[in-house]
């Protein structure tokens, strides 16, 4: 595998560490991207239904059961594509 992730490996990646809930600075950190990308992965999944951010004194975002969704789909594609054929 090469060293660039895809969109869907780092939007997977986000969604694992906001299952529990998770601040920006967290997540930017734990998935290895900048605050830029970060700001731009955050609104495409919360557009999408796959996190909802909880406004309540700081901006706590939570993976949502269609992201969970997602989480297992994506993992599930790469054991498939990592079968020997």
């Amino acid at each position: 595998m090469s060293g660039k992730r895809s969109d869907m490996e780092i939007s997977a990646d986000i969604l694992k560490v906001t299952v529990n809930g998770a601040l920006k600075s967290h997540i930017v950190y734990k998935a290895n991207i900048n605050f830029q990308l970060g700001k731009k992965y955050l609104d495409r999944l919360t557009n999408s239904g796959l996190i909802v951010d909880s406004v309540n004194g700081s901006r706590v975002y939570f993976t949502t059961d269609k992201g969970r969704e997602y989480i297992k789909q994506f993992e599930d594609l790469k054991e498939l594509a990592s079968w020997d054929v």
